[in-house]
Formats: structure tokens, C-alpha cells, sequence
């Protein structure tokens, strides 16, 4: 099959475009026919193997599995024995490995029949982007109608769902990001948005019950003049946490929530099938809907992640396979 491969760490040239064999699936697995691949600020993670600490999982020198991606769409193509929910021919989304070619490995229990509403280059990125917004508004923040929340990196991945949840779950929901991207954010649903070029938010004038950071570069001080007294703080992600470990502005928010009124909550990723569930029902009636900027074919994977990793896109990227 043909893939983007990668045997050792570093920047988007270490990926190649091959031919390799098709994983191979365990009882419990679905091996997918990939129709898209959602591209994601962790493959560039998964690409550079920063921060440190997450090559305890990926691992130590190079990668342990030598194709990236995890968010896909595609077609049932085979089962293991185990496997109850899918057969051969059925769509599907969800989480899985091997993502960035032409067949993907996927546990049964990370996966869900894709919504006939949706195409398959939005089904694609439904579950990565979906399920940390979906955790940060419910989960941490427990967004009750009528609450003011501020959304910071409003126009990325996890910003253009975690403003449609916002919604759905009855929130005055105001936007942060640049001039480029306010139409966009306005047009899924942001009451107010702010141009983070031309106006700041922590002026100490307004408040807002939730904040949800998922920009990841203002201090913890900055971002807590912007809270109401006993508002909730949500830190999406460890970006520019550190080389090393990626997690220090987040661990210093939760051990300074001890003492304070304000809740300060750290986002820790879960990909548990019920939310994945949520997520394709939230899609399939309408109340959120993925936001694609733009497709790319599998051999172009690397100019993809370097759009994510300059800042650039507006939702999501996708590669098409």
C-alpha cells in the first residue's frame, strides 16, 4: 500500500511517500480502507517526538510505528474475529493507527458508523479536534446556559468545535484569533470576537465565566485577569510547555487552583467511544459541523503539517487518500 513513512524524528522531511505492507489487525481490530486522514497539531508531535517525554509512548530513538496519523474515515475493509459492531463495506470514523495511507489499524471500541450527513473528508476530523473540545466545554468547564465563555485559538482545530459545543450547550460565546479568521469563527456561531492583533481581552474590564485556552502562549497572570472570581480556566494541550516534558504551564494551573477560587483545569486527552458517539450525533443532527480549510493528497502530507505548524490553518487540514 502506499503511505507516508518515517524512521527516525524530526521536521517534515523525514517523511517519505512508499509502498509498505498493510498492518495487520489483532481479534479486536478493524483494518480500514482510508478514504481521509485528518492532519493534527499531534502528528507533529508524533513527527518531531516533542515534547521528550512522549517518546515513553511513541518511542525512545525513533518511532515505533513508522506511519503517521490517527483521525480517519474510510471503509470497513476487513474484521478481526472479535469484532461485533462492523463488517466488510461499512463507513466508518474514528481513531486509530496507521492513518496516513491507504489501510489503517483501528481498535473496535475507537470507532463509529460515519453519518451519511457528512462527507468523508469531514468525518475525518471529527474525533482528534471534537473530543478535547467536547471535554474541555462539558467535562472541565460544565458550560451552563447562559455563562460568558472566552474561546483563545477560536479558529483552529479544537477552537471551531469547542465554540459549536459552546453553543449547543447555551453559552455567550466570544471568539480570540486574528484578523483573517473572524468571519470564519462568526460564521459557526461566536457571539463576539475579538482580533487579538488589535485589541486585548485580559483588560482587566471585562470577564468571562469559562475561558478555554487552546492558543497556549499568554502566561497563567494574563489569563486570569480575564476570569470572573470563581470562573473556570480549561488548558487545552501543552503547547509551549517545554521541550521536555510539554505539560509545565498546565501542572503549574492545577496546583495553583488549590488556592484560589478560580478553577484552573488541565485538559488530559481521552478517547472513550461513548464521547465519540456524542460527537457523530452532534454532527448528524446538525448542531456542529466540521470546518475543513483545505485538502491535500497523501503524497503531500508534509506540506500539510507545515501549515499546522506555522499557525495558518483555519480548522482543520485533511489529506485524501
Amino acid at each position: 500500500m502506499k503511505a507516508i513513512v518515517q524512521d527516525k524524528y524530526g521536521s517534515a522531511e523525514v517523511l517519505r511517500f512508499e509502498d509498505i505492507d498493510p498492518p495487520e489487525i489483532g481479534d479486536n481490530d478493524v483494518l480500514v480502507h482510508v478514504r481521509a486522514a485528518g492532519v493534527d497539531r499531534g502528528v507533529w508531535h508524533f513527527m518531531t517526538g516533542l515534547p521528550y517525554a512522549g517518546r515513553i509512548a511513541s518511542g525512545l530513538r525513533k518511532p515505533k510505528i513508522p506511519v503517521p496519523g490517527m483521525d480517519l474515515a474510510g471503509i470497513v475493509e476487513t474484521v478481526g474475529k472479535n469484532v461485533t459492531r462492523f463488517k466488510p463495506g461499512d463507513e466508518v470514523l474514528g481513531i486509530g493507527k496507521f492513518a496516513f495511507a491507504e489501510y489503517a489499524r483501528a481498535p473496535e471500541k475507537k470507532l463509529v458508523s460515519k453519518p451519511a450527513v457528512l462527507t468523508f473528508e469531514q468525518a475525518a476530523v471529527v474525533s482528534i479536534s471534537g473530543l478535547p473540545a467536547l471535554h474541555a466545554v462539558r467535562d472541565e468547564a460544565k458550560v451552563q446556559p447562559g455563562q460568558k465563555v472566552l474561546i483563545i485559538g477560536a479558529a483552529g482545530g479544537v477552537g471551531t468545535y469547542a465554540i459549536q459545543i459552546a453553543k449547543v450547550y447555551g453559552a455567550e460565546v466570544t471568539a480570540v484569533c486574528s484578523t483573517t479568521k473572524m468571519d470564519l469563527v462568526r460564521s459557526i456561531g461566536a457571539d463576539h470576537v475579538i482580533d487579538y492583533t488589535r485589541e486585548e481581552f485580559a483588560d482587566g474590564a471585562r470577564h468571562w465565566d469559562v475561558i478555554i485556552d487552546i492558543a497556549g502562549n499568554r502566561s497563567l497572570s494574563h489569563l486570569r485577569r480575564a476570569l470572573s472570581p470563581r470562573g473556570t480556566l480549561v488548558i487545552v494541550g501543552g503547547e509551549d510547555g517545554g521541550k521536555w516534558l510539554g505539560l509545565g504551564r498546565p501542572l503549574m494551573a492545577s496546583l495553583l487552583s488549590l488556592f484560589t477560587s478560580q478553577r484552573l483545569r488541565m485538559l488530559l486527552p481521552k478517547e472513550r467511544l461513548e464521547d465519540i458517539e456524542t460527537l457523530k450525533d452532534l454532527a448528524e443532527s446538525g448542531k456542529i459541523t466540521p470546518v475543513v480549510e483545505r485538502t491535500y493528497e497523501l503524497s503531500e502530507a508534509a506540506e500539510a503539517i507545515r501549515r499546522i505548524e506555522a499557525g495558518h490553518a483555519r480548522g482543520k487540514l485533511v489529506i485524501t487518500v
